[in-house]
């Protein structure tokens, strides 16, 4: 007798049949969606939909700001991958094996080797087989693969329930009536007897025959009110709205000029003195605005510097000008044009991954404190908050704005 245990590694027809069937019974139903899988119980359908058939399940490649988050919950969370699993937004597998692995490459090993307890000896079976891709059907299925395909297809086929049934039937039900109906009026007619069809009034408006909430006029002659009869503008006719505009700012120019000239003539009327001298600071060349000196930042080699410069060039070149003809010309380089020194560049940010992954082995390794001893050492890292602080941007040095700043 053949023992069927549920379970195993899931292959591309099943995640077909889960996929149709999540989307005709849902999210809730998982009993019904396992019954159309006779090789999967109903948390292993579920386990596979929430771990890699969702489509809010993210696949690509981890980013940093990921990894930073995912080190420092971690340390605050310890184990409790399913809490970790939402803010990081992957799954909870996906974050331990991303873990492991991070811890891994900060110890210096990349892949695992032999001996390690989490590869899988041959014979072993996979723990977590909802989490991995699916496996590509074989050509010949066996037979009981076949009749949950088939079975799947005609239950998934079969969308007329109760309800569809239902209505199929009154349809048809009224159908038969209007073709009984049909039927007496012709044999009606052939006897001789008409019998006009009697249209029952239709509630609401009958768009096609009449024009909803019409008012029809009065008949014969009747006053026009005056809101039917609009003025029209003469002056504005054939004009456009920029000639409208400008024109009206011509006027309120036109109007302020002649404010300020009567303004002007009354001052000079009352008080001549003031007037003048309003007028002379307005025409006054001192009043206007001055510009500001050019601050320029302060030379950072003084004369007496800049002569030492030039006689120390001199120098070196009266030197090598002598030894030019000696035996010493094949040895001793020209310096005339020195390199200078190295540039100043951005200064190197560190692996705030790489030291988080080291201070969680070490802490992994860490002793009680009934040993004795001192604790490991950590690196310091600003993560004080629940979450990893953004970076600023790595600024290369200006000598400039240091000076600036002293």
């Amino acid at each position: 007798m053949r023992i069927l245990i549920k379970g195993g590694v899931w292959k591309n027809s099943e995640d077909e049949v889960l996929k149709a069937a999540v989307m005709k019974y849902g999210l809730n139903n998982w009993a019904r969606v396992c019954s159309l899988l006779a090789r999967k119980s109903p948390k292993q359908c579920k386990a596979r939909w929430y771990e890699w058939l969702d489509p809010s399940v993210k696949k690509t490649e981890w980013t940093r700001e990921e990894e930073e988050k995912l080190l420092h919950l971690a340390k605050l969370f310890p184990t409790q991958w399913r809490t970790i699993a939402p803010i990081v937004g992957r799954t909870a597998y996906q974050c331990l094996e991303h873990y492991e692995k991070l811890l891994d490459q900060a110890q210096g090993r990349d892949e695992m080797d032999e001996n390690d307890p989490r590869r899988l000896k041959p014979g072993e079976i996979d723990p977590h087989p909802e989490t991995k891709p699916a496996r590509a059907d074989a050509i010949d299925m066996d037979e009981d693969e076949k009749e949950m395909l088939s079975e799947a297809r005609a239950r998934l086929a079969n969308t007329r329930g109760k309800k569809a049934k239902r209505k199929a039937r009154e349809k048809q039900l009224e159908e038969a009536r209007r073709l009984a109906a049909l039927q007496k009026r012709r044999e009606l007619k052939a006897a001789g007897i008409s019998t006009a069809k009697k249209y029952r009034p239709r509630r609401g408006f009958d768009y096609a025959e009449e024009i909803p909430l019409e008012a029809p006029p009065p008949v014969g002659f009747h006053a026009v009110g005056a809101e039917e009869t609009p003025k029209v503008t003469l002056g504005l006719a054939n004009m456009t709205l920029q000639a409208v505009e400008n024109r009206t700012r011509a006027e309120e120019e036109e109007r302020h000029r002649k404010e300020d000239a009567r303004k002007i003539k009354r001052l000079k009327e009352d008080n001549l003195p003031e007037a003048i001298e309003m007028i002379n600071k307005l025409n006054d060349p001192d009043q206007r605005r001055r510009r500001t000196a050019l601050n320029l930042p302060a030379p950072q080699l003084n004369d007496e510097e800049l002569e030492a410069i030039v006689k120390m060039g001199a120098d070196a070149a009266a030197l090598s000008a002598q030894s030019a003809d000696g035996s010493t010309a094949g040895l001793v380089q020209s310096y005339g044009e020195t390199p200078g020194a190295t540039p100043l560049r951005t200064p190197k940010q560190q692996n705030t991954v790489l030291m988080e992954a080291q201070d969680a082995i070490a802490r992994t390794a860490m002793q009680t404190p009934l040993y004795g001893g001192s604790n490991p050492r950590m690196n310091e890292t600003d993560w004080s908050g629940a979450l990893p602080k953004p970076k600023d941007a790595s600024i290369t040095p200006n000598v400039y704005a240091e000076q600036a700043r002293t």
